[in-house]
């Protein structure tokens, strides 16, 4: 069946499904709504004039809760001055639906001038977490994630700050988010050590077309009991199958604005052999190749929900039908082959060893 015709089947069939978040008690939806659009941004912001009216957020945002979307992922640095966490907050303070909503930020990045205007000490740490529930209208978050490790703040401090609030009752679970391995595994055995609240999820870059972290951050979420949260798990749209070898980006699509980008993916041929098993599976499924993507992600056992944007309720819907998706074994196996990266050592001399690492 030809993607077009596969556009039907854009909605989950069955109620959404839900998943603990990493080893904790708490249930999330599947997938996880991306607020990085949510707000007209300027060029001085971190969406670069890419973000969705007020309006419309709010429409995505009812149409998500609506289908069982109970996990939505924003950052202080999405939008200029916490735009997205202010669209947030304002449609949860409308809707009254707080306790509803696992609602997840991040901190990191820098949001004003000056020496600590900057990076995840303690002392910065504090206020960003008071920003942030103002911005968002409420008495805590969810779930407050390190956007990326700062090499010159240690753990223990990261770790203290953040139990602190945890105390406080300012937030209840702590992630982090772009950290390396080695940084990752530092920061549970402190937390451990000194006896403080640890990291329960991992936020990275995983798809089909990115599979770095099972090196080293895919074990190492299996052995701890860490949730891992993919963003980016349709690459950019490479993922979407509307791209296609020697094909020109189709007229409107943001690939025909970013033609640089686009050119991008010809520098890896592997992507073009991902997105032809991606569609002949769609057909397969007649589903959207999207949501197969999305569902080979949903099939990793250490996966506790896929972030992605919607920038319109037809995204959303599109996306939110890979909840109900299960592919055979056959087709994640095929996925797996298309998509299959060099291990490296000493990965690949552990596993014709052993078969694991």
């Amino acid at each position: 069946m030809a993607l077009a015709a596969a556009a039907r089947f854009t909605l989950a069939r069955e109620p959404m499904k839900y998943r603990q978040l990493g080893s904790t008690g708490a249930r999330v939806s599947t997938v996880c709504l991306g607020a990085m659009t949510f707000g007209e941004a300027d060029d001085k912001s971190f969406m670069h004039q890419v973000g969705s009216s007020e309006d419309e957020s709010f429409r995505v945002l009812d149409r998500a809760f609506e289908l069982g979307v109970n996990f939505v992922d924003t950052a202080d640095i999405y939008g200029q001055d916490g735009l997205s966490e202010r669209v947030l907050g304002r449609w949860l303070a409308d809707r009254r639906q707080r306790d509803n909503v696992v609602l997840a930020t991040k901190m990191r990045f820098r949001m004003h001038d000056g020496p600590n205007g900057t990076g995840a000490s303690r002392y910065r740490i504090a206020r960003t977490i008071d920003a942030s529930l103002e911005r968002l209208g409420t008495d805590r978050i969810d779930l407050y994630q390190i956007h990326m490790q700062d090499a010159s703040t240690p753990d223990e401090e990261i770790l203290r700050a953040l139990d602190d609030a945890i105390r406080a009752g300012k937030i209840v679970f702590v992630g982090c988010s772009n950290y390396a391995a080695y940084r990752l595994v530092g920061a549970l055995h402190a937390a451990r050590e000194s006896h403080l609240s640890p990291f329960v999820t991992l936020q990275a870059q995983y798809h089909l077309a990115c599979r770095d972290l099972e090196r080293e951050h895919v074990p190492l979420c299996r052995k701890y009991g860490v949730g891992l949260l993919p963003w980016s798990p349709l690459a950019g749209g490479l993922l979407t199958g509307k791209y296609r070898k020697g094909q020109p980006a189709p007229t409107g699509s943001r690939m025909a604005k970013w033609k640089e980008r686009y050119d991008g993916f010809d520098r890896r041929p592997q992507n073009w052999d991902i997105v032809e098993t991606l569609v002949a599976i769609a057909a397969e499924v007649e589903r959207p190749a999207s949501q197969v993507a999305l569902a080979w992600l949903l099939a990793k056992p250490v996966v506790s929900s896929v972030i992605f944007g919607a920038r319109n309720v037809t995204q959303l819907e599109e996306n939110v039908g890979a909840s109900d998706l299960e592919l055979s074994a056959e087709q994640v196996r095929r996925l797996d082959d298309a998509s299959a990266i060099e291990l490296g050592y000493p990965y690949d001399f552990i596993r014709r060893i052993d078969g694991t690492w």
